[in-house]
């Protein structure tokens, strides 16, 4: 499905500032996170699967459980190859709020600035943090942060997106029946991921955005990983 959008000059304005802010070396000192979330359906096997044998694949039947739904909080350094996840019961703004607090405190606590990319999903404004956690607590955990949005109808231009399609293939691709083993799952999948500091590199430049205004209206990816 296509999301047609309008090459307005907000547009452009927010495109050419995220294609300013990838283009820049990495740093330390002010590191670029690009965060997304992603819903699961937790699904269970109705019956035992038959395990794979000699000359035979596992085996498992069509049918299935349902087990109910839950968040993944996906946010990636695409230049230091480094990832957090979080797995959360629910996507509303407290969770948000909690997942950036933990960030900011623990993973990024030394960096003199964050740059921290989002799509226009209603929780990740500003004005989420002053409701989960009034505005002089909001004010001083955000002081390092600077907010960088993909215009609308572009959440291609936010890596975290190609992030979430590798977790997907490579992590999600298989029943998975409770929080709990999703959490086992994914914290093992992330670490081996940090292990290996697997970066992403972002081809798309403003360059290719003036040569080819046609294809910005379109939610799609125009990008190498």
């Amino acid at each position: 499905m296509w999301c047609i959008g309008v090459l307005t000059e907000e547009y452009r304005r927010r495109m050419y500032a995220l294609l300013a802010l990838y283009a820049r070396p990495l740093s330390r000192t002010e590191p670029v996170i690009c965060i997304d979330e992603k819903s699961l359906q937790l699904i269970g096997h109705s019956r035992e699967p038959l395990p794979m044998t000699e000359g035979a694949p596992a085996k498992h039947d069509y049918e299935y459980e349902r087990n109910g739904t839950t968040n993944l909080f996906v946010a990636v350094e695409p230049k230091a190859g480094h990832r957090v996840v979080a797995v959360t019961e629910h996507r509303g703004k407290a969770d948000f709020v909690a997942f950036i607090d933990e960030l900011l405190t623990n993973a990024y606590a030394n960096a003199r600035r964050v740059h921290l990319v989002l799509d226009n999903l209603n929780i990740h404004f500003r004005k989420c943090f002053d409701d989960v956690l009034g505005k002089r607590a909001a004010a001083k955990l955000l002081r390092r942060v600077q907010f960088h949005y993909t215009p609308k109808h572009a959440s291609w231009l936010n890596m975290a997106e190609i992030e979430i399609g590798i977790l997907s293939r490579q992590c999600l691709n298989r029943r998975i029946d409770s929080r709990q083993l999703l959490r086992s799952e994914v914290n093992a999948w992330q670490q081996a991921r940090n292990d290996l500091e697997r970066t992403i590199e972002w081809k798309f430049t403003r360059q290719d955005a003036d040569q080819r205004p046609s294809a910005l209206c379109f939610d799609t990816c125009v990008l190498m990983y």
